[in-house]
Order: structure tokens, then C-alpha cells, then sequence
């Protein structure tokens, strides 16, 4: 018995040095000399591509704060389903802004089953301009939006841009449950992964890229079939031997989380992903865990001295790294008032990843596939 309780005390100690890690990465990161600006802005045409399917809340208000950028030349590309309830929406967009540059392309068929690839296959081909900036439906732009995710692309080292995201609001427990997570978790696994092995993927919300290093590795056609197409794109624009540029500056996006239960859904569907892209990586997450692991510690000799350390040392680093990532980092307000969310959203997320292994399915926007050797197949 003394033998089990000195491993589990072990163990219970390695999520700890995960989080001074995640530390040290974060404050690196947000407080790393910045690379100088150009005295002249770099302002090359643009190409903003968005596939849509469905309506997101405050569609309109999101399409329309890409038809007010404060940028010299651009267009704004949609791909979308005829008969899709975005439908009149963009065309309602489309007569608001006449003289934006807005096309509306219609896609009834594809040969791949991710209907968000198949729509960006399509709207790669159709733009215009070398530089293409990809973002999905939910994002709210600032008008320097286009301007501050391009200027990267003026070092020919640097193939793509990606950037963090924020809400523009938090409606309610679930929306504030699922922001606290990605401050204290998800983008820490983000700042982990960049300090450990550089960045070598992209987050969907926003790409900023050249239309030749999609086409260098074979474009959106070659993945077609392929869940977590975001994160694949900047991994195979960075074999390609360029740097994809994580930007400390957060974009807006709406929510769109109608309930606690579609918050679960979503992140256990993003969990499948991540254990079929990635499974000794998912697998090691187990090691991340601080929570389960001090109460598993706590339980094996269970006094009050062992309860404060662990769980005293669990809770002041889990803060730690909010309060970088959120407050000093994002400059994301009303993080303090959350911070006892952090404990929830720890034992949601460890029920989640423990889910994901019953799991071999997943549901994106009403439609349900298998993922079998890294694939998408649908299911009859």
C-alpha cells in the first residue's frame, strides 16, 4: 500500500511541473521583444474567403464588420449551399455595401465529405489575389483586422498567420464556463506546443496565407476527407519549411453555445478529433490533468497537510496561468471574477477526455461521421 501511495504522490506532481512549464511558455510568449514594424505598411490585395453553412447568431453583423475594414483592396468571397438560410443574408449584405467586392458562390456538390473543405477547395480556386485570408462565419472583425493579420506575411519566411480568439460577450454560465476553458487549458496546450516544437498549426478563426503554399501541398483538395482541417493547414504549410506566425493579438467571435449540453458536445467532438489526429498526444493529456491526480493523492492518505499542498499548489498554478494568459496576455476583462470556474471547467474536461475514448463518431452542423484511419466517412 505504501508502495501505490509514493506513486501516485509521483504522479500527482507531474501535472504540476506541466503548468510551471505552460508558465514559463505563456510569459515568454506574451512578453518576447516584438520582431521591428516596417515603416511602410504592408497593404497587398486580398482575397477574405468564408464558406458558410447556416446561420450563426448576429450573422449579419459579422459579415458586415468585413465589408468595413480599413483596408486599401479586397474581396469578400462566401461559398454557400443553395437553399441555405445564410442565403438571404448575404445577399441582403451584398446590396448594404455595393461598393465592397462581394461575390456569393453557390456549391450544391462535392466529392469530399467535410463540407467546409470542399466550400475553401472552391473558393481558393476562385479568388483573385495571391494573399488569402480564411476565417470562419462567427468572426467580428475591428477594422484593422485585415491589415494586422497580413503585415506578417511580409517576411518571405513567414507562410501563414493565425491568432487567438475571444468572445465579444458572455452570456450566462455555459459561455463563461467555456471561455475560462480555453484561457486556462486550450490555449495553453497552444503556448506548450509553440515553446516545445514552434507552430505548427492554425486555429480556423482566422489564416492568413499565399494561395501557392496551399497549392504546394496539393490545396484543400488533398484533405478533403480530413477532420481538424485548421490545425492540418498550418502543419503542412510549416513542412513546407515556412514559419506560421501566432499573433498575441485576439480577434472577436460570437458564441454560439444555446446550452450546456451543446458545449459538451462540441468539445468532446474536438477531443474524437484529437485522439484520432493525434492519439499519443491525447493519451498523454492524462498527465496534464492536476485536478484528478491531487485528489487521487489526497485520497490515497488522506490528512489536511497533504490536501493543502496538493490541491493548494494545484489551484495557485492553475490562477497563475490564467492570469497570464487571460489578463496580462489577452487583456480579457472580467477573468478574476471567473477564476472559480477554473475547478469546473478542470472536472468537465477530464470527464470529456475520459469520454472520448468510448467515442468513434462525431456531429458537425447536424451531420454525423466516423473517423476511420484519419478520415471522415459518413454515417448511413
Amino acid at each position: 500500500m505504501r508502495v501505490f501511495a509514493d506513486v501516485i504522490f509521483a504522479i500527482a506532481l507531474i501535472p504540476f511541473i506541466y503548468y510551471l512549464i505552460v508558465i514559463y511558455s505563456s510569459w515568454g510568449f506574451f512578453h518576447e521583444p516584438l520582431p521591428p514594424s516596417s515603416p511602410t505598411p504592408f497593404r497587398p490585395p486580398v482575397s477574405n474567403l468564408k464558406p458558410v453553412r447556416g446561420l450563426d447568431p448576429d450573422a449579419y453583423e459579422n459579415f458586415a464588420s468585413f465589408c468595413r475594414q480599413d483596408y486599401p483592396e479586397f474581396e469578400l468571397l462566401f461559398c454557400v449551399s443553395p437553399g441555405d438560410p445564410a442565403v438571404p443574408v448575404l445577399e441582403k449584405l451584398a446590396c448594404d455595401f455595393p461598393q465592397r467586392q462581394i461575390r456569393i458562390i453557390f456549391q450544391d456538390t462535392s466529392s469530399g465529405t467535410n463540407d467546409k473543405v470542399n466550400k475553401l477547395d472552391r473558393l481558393v480556386r476562385e479568388a483573385k489575389h495571391e494573399i488569402v485570408v480564411i476565417n470562419d462565419s462567427d468572426v467580428r472583425a475591428d477594422p484593422d483586422y485585415l491589415g494586422m493579420v497580413v503585415a506578417p506575411l511580409e517576411d518571405p519566411k513567414v507562410g501563414a498567420v493565425t491568432c487567438f480568439y475571444l468572445p465579444i460577450e458572455e452570456k450566462g454560465f455555459t459561455e463563461s464556463l467555456q471561455n475560462i476553458g480555453m484561457l486556462s487549458d486550450f490555449y495553453a496546450g497552444v503556448l506548450v506546443a509553440k515553446q516545445l516544437d514552434g507552430v505548427k498549426f492554425a486555429l480556423g478563426t482566422t489564416i492568413a496565407t499565399r494561395r501557392k503554399l496551399i497549392e504546394g501541398f496539393g490545396g484543400y483538395k488533398a484533405i478533403e476527407n480530413r477532420p481538424g482541417d485548421d490545425l492540418l493547414v498550418g502543419r503542412l504549410i510549416a513542412e513546407q519549411g515556412y514559419e506560421v506566425r501566432l499573433l498575441r493579438e485576439p480577434i472577436l467571435t460570437v458564441p454560439d453555445y444555446g446550452s450546456f449540453r451543446d458545449l459538451l458536445l462540441k468539445r468532446l467532438r474536438w477531443f474524437v478529433v484529437m485522439r484520432h489526429m493525434r492519439p499519443r498526444g491525447h493519451l498523454g493529456l492524462l498527465l496534464t490533468q492536476g485536478l484528478p491526480w491531487s485528489l487521487a493523492a489526497v485520497a490515497v492518505h488522506p490528512s489536511a497537510a497533504l490536501a493543502v499542498g496538493y490541491l493548494g499548489a494545484y489551484a495557485l498554478l492553475r490562477c497563475t496561468i490564467t492570469w497570464i494568459i487571460g489578463i496580462d496576455g489577452l487583456k480579457h476583462p472580467g477573468v478574476w471574477a471567473r477564476m472559480p470556474l477554473i475547478l469546473v471547467w478542470d472536472a468537465v474536461a477530464f470527464v470529456l477526455w475520459l469520454a472520448s475514448f468510448t467515442k468513434n463518431s462525431i456531429r458537425w452542423r447536424n451531420q454525423d461521421y466516423y473517423i476511420r484511419d484519419g478520415v471522415l466517412v459518413p454515417v448511413q
